[in-house]
Protein backbone atom coordinates (compact mmCIF):
# COMPACT_ATOMS: atom_id res chain seq x y z
CA UNK A 1 0.00 0.00 0.00
CA UNK A 2 3.21 2.41 0.14
CA UNK A 3 2.68 2.92 -3.31
CA UNK A 4 -0.67 4.61 -2.97
CA UNK A 5 0.70 6.64 -0.33
CA UNK A 6 -0.64 9.73 2.04
CA UNK A 7 -4.71 9.46 1.11
CA UNK A 8 -7.58 12.32 2.31
CA UNK A 9 -10.93 10.04 2.39
CA UNK A 10 -13.15 13.02 1.78
CA UNK A 11 -16.49 13.32 2.92
CA UNK A 12 -19.21 15.08 5.17
CA UNK A 13 -19.34 18.18 3.16
CA UNK A 14 -22.13 20.40 2.67
CA UNK A 15 -24.99 18.98 0.58
CA UNK A 16 -28.25 17.70 1.67
CA UNK A 17 -26.32 13.99 1.62
CA UNK A 18 -23.85 15.01 4.61
CA UNK A 19 -25.40 12.35 7.26
CA UNK A 20 -25.30 9.73 4.58
CA UNK A 21 -21.50 10.65 3.28
CA UNK A 22 -20.58 11.01 6.96
CA UNK A 23 -21.46 6.92 7.38
CA UNK A 24 -19.79 5.85 4.43
CA UNK A 25 -16.64 7.64 4.96
CA UNK A 26 -16.20 6.27 8.12
CA UNK A 27 -16.58 3.35 6.64
CA UNK A 28 -14.32 3.66 3.98
CA UNK A 29 -11.68 4.87 6.18
CA UNK A 30 -12.15 1.98 8.11
CA UNK A 31 -12.04 -0.70 5.53
CA UNK A 32 -8.29 1.48 4.17
CA UNK A 33 -6.87 1.98 7.04
CA UNK A 34 -7.23 -1.90 7.69
CA UNK A 35 -5.83 -2.82 4.36
CA UNK A 36 -2.92 -0.90 5.51
CA UNK A 37 -3.23 2.27 3.79
CA UNK A 38 -1.77 5.47 5.08
CA UNK A 39 -5.61 7.17 4.82
CA UNK A 40 -6.74 9.99 6.51
CA UNK A 41 -10.55 11.85 7.27
CA UNK A 42 -11.15 14.77 5.38
CA UNK A 43 -14.66 16.94 5.90
CA UNK A 44 -14.42 19.74 3.72
CA UNK A 45 -16.87 21.94 5.65
CA UNK A 46 -14.00 22.02 8.03
CA UNK A 47 -11.00 22.34 6.09
CA UNK A 48 -10.21 24.51 2.61
CA UNK A 49 -9.12 22.35 0.04
CA UNK A 50 -5.65 23.92 -0.02
CA UNK A 51 -5.04 21.84 2.81
CA UNK A 52 -5.23 18.64 0.68
CA UNK A 53 -1.70 19.85 -0.38
CA UNK A 54 -0.35 21.55 2.57
CA UNK A 55 -0.07 18.14 4.49
CA UNK A 56 0.94 16.53 1.55
CA UNK A 57 -1.62 14.14 0.39
CA UNK A 58 -1.02 12.50 -2.43
CA UNK A 59 -4.27 11.18 -3.62
CA UNK A 60 -8.55 11.53 -2.19
CA UNK A 61 -11.04 8.60 -1.64
CA UNK A 62 -14.12 10.79 -2.64
CA UNK A 63 -17.00 10.10 -0.92
CA UNK A 64 -19.01 13.21 -1.36
CA UNK A 65 -22.58 12.59 -1.84
CA UNK A 66 -24.44 14.84 -3.90
CA UNK A 67 -23.80 18.16 -4.42
CA UNK A 68 -20.05 20.04 -4.00
CA UNK A 69 -18.44 16.27 -4.31
CA UNK A 70 -20.65 14.33 -7.21
CA UNK A 71 -21.52 17.15 -9.78
CA UNK A 72 -17.91 17.74 -10.94
CA UNK A 73 -17.19 20.67 -8.27
CA UNK A 74 -14.98 18.63 -6.22
CA UNK A 75 -13.13 16.71 -9.02
CA UNK A 76 -12.67 19.98 -11.23
CA UNK A 77 -11.18 21.64 -8.16
CA UNK A 78 -8.99 18.35 -7.55
CA UNK A 79 -7.57 18.87 -11.54
CA UNK A 80 -6.62 22.40 -10.46
CA UNK A 81 -4.23 20.87 -7.76
CA UNK A 82 -3.20 18.20 -9.65
CA UNK A 83 -4.24 15.82 -7.16
CA UNK A 84 -5.54 12.17 -8.33
CA UNK A 85 -9.02 11.17 -7.16
CA UNK A 86 -10.97 7.95 -7.38
CA UNK A 87 -14.27 7.50 -9.73
CA UNK A 88 -15.30 10.11 -12.52
CA UNK A 89 -14.05 13.31 -13.47
CA UNK A 90 -15.71 16.44 -14.12
CA UNK A 91 -18.03 15.87 -17.16
CA UNK A 92 -18.86 12.54 -16.08
CA UNK A 93 -19.71 13.71 -12.27
CA UNK A 94 -21.55 16.75 -13.81
CA UNK A 95 -23.54 14.99 -16.32
CA UNK A 96 -24.74 12.12 -14.44
CA UNK A 97 -25.95 13.93 -11.02
CA UNK A 98 -28.06 16.10 -13.48
CA UNK A 99 -31.07 13.25 -14.04
CA UNK A 100 -32.41 15.29 -16.85
CA UNK A 101 -29.37 15.70 -18.93
CA UNK A 102 -28.54 12.52 -18.42
CA UNK A 103 -31.66 11.03 -19.72
CA UNK A 104 -31.61 13.39 -22.83
CA UNK A 105 -28.16 12.13 -23.43
CA UNK A 106 -29.56 7.94 -23.07
CA UNK A 107 -32.89 9.31 -25.29
CA UNK A 108 -30.17 10.53 -28.14
CA UNK A 109 -28.35 6.56 -27.85
CA UNK A 110 -32.11 4.89 -27.56
CA UNK A 111 -31.20 3.35 -24.53
CA UNK A 112 -34.35 2.57 -22.55
CA UNK A 113 -35.77 5.02 -19.87
CA UNK A 114 -39.46 5.97 -18.96
CA UNK A 115 -41.47 9.33 -20.62
CA UNK A 116 -40.48 12.46 -18.38
CA UNK A 117 -41.31 15.70 -18.56
CA UNK A 118 -39.53 18.63 -17.31
CA UNK A 119 -41.44 21.76 -15.02
CA UNK A 120 -41.30 24.35 -13.25
CA UNK A 121 -43.34 25.94 -10.35
CA UNK A 122 -45.18 28.81 -11.87
CA UNK A 123 -48.95 29.94 -11.61
CA UNK A 124 -49.84 28.57 -14.93
CA UNK A 125 -48.55 25.28 -14.82
CA UNK A 126 -51.22 22.98 -15.59
CA UNK A 127 -50.46 20.29 -13.12
CA UNK A 128 -53.59 17.84 -14.74
CA UNK A 129 -52.41 17.88 -17.43
CA UNK A 130 -49.07 16.77 -17.50
CA UNK A 131 -50.31 13.95 -15.25
CA UNK A 132 -52.25 13.13 -18.14
CA UNK A 133 -49.80 13.38 -20.80
CA UNK A 134 -47.10 10.64 -18.21
CA UNK A 135 -49.97 8.23 -17.66
CA UNK A 136 -51.86 9.69 -15.05
CA UNK A 137 -48.91 8.68 -11.90
CA UNK A 138 -45.57 10.32 -11.52
CA UNK A 139 -42.38 10.44 -9.96
CA UNK A 140 -41.20 13.69 -9.08
CA UNK A 141 -37.50 14.26 -8.10
CA UNK A 142 -35.38 17.28 -7.85
CA UNK A 143 -32.64 16.93 -11.21
CA UNK A 144 -29.68 17.44 -8.76
CA UNK A 145 -30.40 15.44 -5.66
CA UNK A 146 -29.27 11.75 -4.54
CA UNK A 147 -30.49 9.37 -1.77
CA UNK A 148 -34.47 9.76 -3.06
CA UNK A 149 -34.37 13.11 -1.57
CA UNK A 150 -37.41 15.47 -2.21
CA UNK A 151 -38.79 12.67 -4.04
CA UNK A 152 -42.37 11.69 -4.73
CA UNK A 153 -45.21 9.41 -5.91
CA UNK A 154 -48.25 11.09 -6.86
CA UNK A 155 -51.57 10.56 -8.94
CA UNK A 156 -53.43 13.62 -8.63
CA UNK A 157 -53.59 17.25 -9.80
CA UNK A 158 -52.89 18.61 -6.14
CA UNK A 159 -50.70 16.45 -4.56
CA UNK A 160 -48.45 17.17 -8.19
CA UNK A 161 -48.52 20.81 -7.06
CA UNK A 162 -47.86 20.37 -3.65
CA UNK A 163 -45.25 17.38 -4.48
CA UNK A 164 -43.35 20.15 -7.18
CA UNK A 165 -43.45 23.03 -4.29
CA UNK A 166 -41.36 20.50 -2.15
CA UNK A 167 -39.01 19.54 -4.65
CA UNK A 168 -38.31 22.96 -5.40
CA UNK A 169 -37.13 23.73 -2.04
CA UNK A 170 -33.80 21.64 -3.18
CA UNK A 171 -33.85 22.19 -7.02
CA UNK A 172 -35.22 24.75 -9.72
CA UNK A 173 -34.88 21.86 -12.47
CA UNK A 174 -37.35 19.46 -11.63
CA UNK A 175 -37.87 15.83 -13.61
CA UNK A 176 -41.53 14.41 -13.56
CA UNK A 177 -40.98 10.70 -14.61
CA UNK A 178 -43.58 8.69 -15.89
CA UNK A 179 -44.52 5.56 -12.97
CA UNK A 180 -43.17 2.33 -13.84
CA UNK A 181 -44.70 -0.25 -11.76
CA UNK A 182 -42.29 -3.27 -11.22
CA UNK A 183 -39.47 -3.80 -9.52
CA UNK A 184 -36.06 -1.98 -8.49
CA UNK A 185 -32.98 -3.22 -10.07
CA UNK A 186 -29.49 -2.05 -9.31
CA UNK A 187 -25.83 -2.78 -11.30
CA UNK A 188 -22.74 -1.79 -9.97
CA UNK A 189 -19.71 -1.12 -11.72
CA UNK A 190 -16.17 -1.64 -10.94
CA UNK A 191 -13.63 0.01 -13.58
CA UNK A 192 -15.13 -2.20 -16.68
CA UNK A 193 -16.75 -4.58 -15.49
CA UNK A 194 -20.63 -4.96 -14.09
CA UNK A 195 -20.94 -6.82 -10.64
CA UNK A 196 -23.93 -8.25 -9.78
CA UNK A 197 -27.27 -7.48 -10.18
CA UNK A 198 -29.37 -6.74 -6.89
CA UNK A 199 -32.93 -6.84 -7.10
CA UNK A 200 -34.44 -4.36 -3.80
CA UNK A 201 -37.99 -5.09 -2.34
CA UNK A 202 -39.87 -2.73 0.15
CA UNK A 203 -43.63 -2.52 1.25
CA UNK A 204 -43.08 1.22 0.65
CA UNK A 205 -44.31 2.40 -2.59
CA UNK A 206 -40.55 2.88 -3.93
CA UNK A 207 -37.04 2.55 -3.00
CA UNK A 208 -37.37 5.90 -1.24
CA UNK A 209 -35.03 7.30 1.52
CA UNK A 210 -37.05 5.63 4.64
CA UNK A 211 -36.64 2.41 2.96
CA UNK A 212 -33.10 2.74 2.29
CA UNK A 213 -31.50 3.97 5.63
CA UNK A 214 -33.92 3.14 8.11
CA UNK A 215 -36.49 0.60 7.29
CA UNK A 216 -35.72 -3.28 8.56
CA UNK A 217 -38.36 -4.55 6.17
CA UNK A 218 -36.49 -3.98 2.63
CA UNK A 219 -35.01 -6.67 1.07
CA UNK A 220 -31.49 -7.24 -1.14
CA UNK A 221 -31.48 -10.16 -3.22
CA UNK A 222 -27.97 -11.18 -5.09
CA UNK A 223 -28.05 -12.99 -6.33
CA UNK A 224 -31.49 -10.64 -8.23
CA UNK A 225 -32.99 -13.76 -9.71
CA UNK A 226 -32.94 -13.21 -13.17
CA UNK A 227 -31.54 -15.81 -15.60
CA UNK A 228 -27.85 -15.31 -16.73
CA UNK A 229 -28.79 -14.45 -19.74
CA UNK A 230 -31.58 -11.79 -17.95
CA UNK A 231 -28.63 -10.44 -16.20
CA UNK A 232 -26.36 -10.17 -18.65
CA UNK A 233 -28.86 -7.90 -20.78
CA UNK A 234 -29.23 -5.91 -17.64
CA UNK A 235 -25.46 -5.81 -17.05
CA UNK A 236 -24.84 -4.56 -20.83
CA UNK A 237 -26.99 -2.27 -20.42
CA UNK A 238 -25.87 -0.75 -17.40
CA UNK A 239 -22.36 -0.74 -18.52
CA UNK A 240 -23.38 1.18 -21.90
CA UNK A 241 -25.24 3.62 -19.64
CA UNK A 242 -22.43 4.97 -17.77
CA UNK A 243 -20.16 5.17 -20.66
CA UNK A 244 -22.68 7.14 -22.36
CA UNK A 245 -22.64 9.70 -19.44
CA UNK A 246 -18.70 9.65 -18.69
CA UNK A 247 -18.93 7.92 -15.99
CA UNK A 248 -15.52 6.28 -14.93
CA UNK A 249 -13.65 4.29 -12.56
CA UNK A 250 -16.85 2.80 -10.36
CA UNK A 251 -20.58 3.49 -9.83
CA UNK A 252 -23.89 2.40 -9.64
CA UNK A 253 -26.62 2.71 -12.51
CA UNK A 254 -30.23 1.79 -10.98
CA UNK A 255 -33.04 0.63 -12.83
CA UNK A 256 -36.82 -0.78 -13.09
CA UNK A 257 -38.06 -3.88 -14.66
CA UNK A 258 -41.76 -2.84 -15.87
CA UNK A 259 -44.45 -5.23 -15.95
CA UNK A 260 -43.84 -5.70 -19.87
CA UNK A 261 -40.17 -7.16 -18.63
CA UNK A 262 -38.60 -4.28 -20.34
CA UNK A 263 -35.58 -2.09 -18.41
CA UNK A 264 -35.72 1.35 -17.89
CA UNK A 265 -33.27 3.48 -16.50
CA UNK A 266 -33.23 5.61 -14.00
CA UNK A 267 -30.38 7.12 -13.27
CA UNK A 268 -26.67 7.15 -12.53
CA UNK A 269 -24.56 7.15 -9.00
CA UNK A 270 -20.81 8.36 -9.34
CA UNK A 271 -20.62 8.25 -5.65
CA UNK A 272 -22.85 5.82 -4.54
CA UNK A 273 -23.35 4.95 -0.95
CA UNK A 274 -20.25 3.22 0.87
CA UNK A 275 -21.25 1.75 4.40
CA UNK A 276 -20.74 -2.03 4.69
CA UNK A 277 -24.51 -2.46 4.00
CA UNK A 278 -24.72 -0.18 1.15
CA UNK A 279 -25.22 -1.72 -2.13
CA UNK A 280 -21.90 -2.06 -4.15
CA UNK A 281 -20.07 -3.29 -1.56
CA UNK A 282 -23.41 -6.23 -1.47
CA UNK A 283 -22.96 -6.50 -4.65
CA UNK A 284 -18.70 -6.98 -5.06
CA UNK A 285 -19.53 -9.30 -1.66
CA UNK A 286 -21.66 -11.64 -4.13
CA UNK A 287 -18.80 -11.36 -6.59
CA UNK A 288 -16.31 -12.40 -3.65
CA UNK A 289 -14.83 -8.90 -2.53
CA UNK A 290 -14.74 -8.36 0.87
CA UNK A 291 -15.60 -4.44 1.66
CA UNK A 292 -11.93 -3.83 2.11
CA UNK A 293 -10.79 -5.27 -1.14
CA UNK A 294 -13.39 -3.17 -2.65
CA UNK A 295 -12.26 -0.14 -1.48
CA UNK A 296 -8.38 -1.02 -2.11
CA UNK A 297 -9.28 -1.41 -5.70
CA UNK A 298 -11.20 1.57 -6.26
CA UNK A 299 -8.40 3.71 -4.87
CA UNK A 300 -5.56 1.63 -6.95
CA UNK A 301 -7.68 2.74 -9.65
CA UNK A 302 -5.96 6.34 -9.07
CA UNK A 303 -2.51 5.03 -9.65
CA UNK A 304 -3.21 4.59 -14.01
CA UNK A 305 -5.19 8.50 -13.95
Amino acid sequence: MANLGKVAVMFGGNSAEREISLMSGHAVLAGLIESGVDAHAFDPKELPLSELKAQGFDRVFNVLHGRGGEDGTLQGALDFLSIPYTGSGVLGAALSMDKIKTKQVWMALNLPTAKFAVVENTPTTNYQEILDDLGGIVMVKPANEGSSIGMAKVDNANDLKQAIEQADKFDKDILLEQWIDGGEYTVSILGNEALPAIHMTTPNDFYDYQAKYQSNETLYHCPCGLSASEEKILSDIAIKAFNAVNAQGWGRVDFMRGKDNAWYLLEVNTVPGMTTSSLVPKSAKQAGLSFNQLVTQILEQTLTV
